[in-house]
């Protein structure tokens, strides 16, 4: 699922216990349906690992998609969880309180351990 140039785009790797989920850009009213999309085509593993490194800006469109995806994944007993998230992403996350319902981890440069927020 991409798109051209500076647009958004989302980069989906899939492993046995988790699908890991890199979008690339804003996520606002007008990319949105883009992520949805790559959220809900996620096939079901315990773990849907969502990178927001590459997110520049989240949206309240882009919130509601994260809050019915952990409903979504919780409701098949996985879990969402949220890594990297750049700082105006994560005041975004704070701000709304999504940080108190989904685990939001920085990885490592290996990026084999997580350190979750409390």
């Amino acid at each position: 699922m991409a798109d051209s140039g500076d647009r958004f785009h989302v980069a989906m790797d899939v492993h046995d216990h988790q699908v890991e989920l890199r979008p690339v850009g804003e996520i606002d009213i007008a990319s949105v349906t883009a992520f949805r999309a790559a959220l809900w085509a996620a096939p079901a593993r315990p773990v849907l690992r969502v990178d927001l490194s590459g997110v520049r800006l989240l949206s309240a469109a882009g919130v509601r998609a994260l809050v019915a995806t952990h409903l979504r994944v919780r409701a098949r007993g996985g879990e969402l969880v949220l890594v990297d998230p750049d700082p105006v992403v994560a005041r975004v996350l704070r701000v709304t309180g999504l940080q108190r319902v989904l685990p939001v981890c920085r990885s490592d440069e290996s990026r084999a351990l997580l350190t979750c927020a409390a």
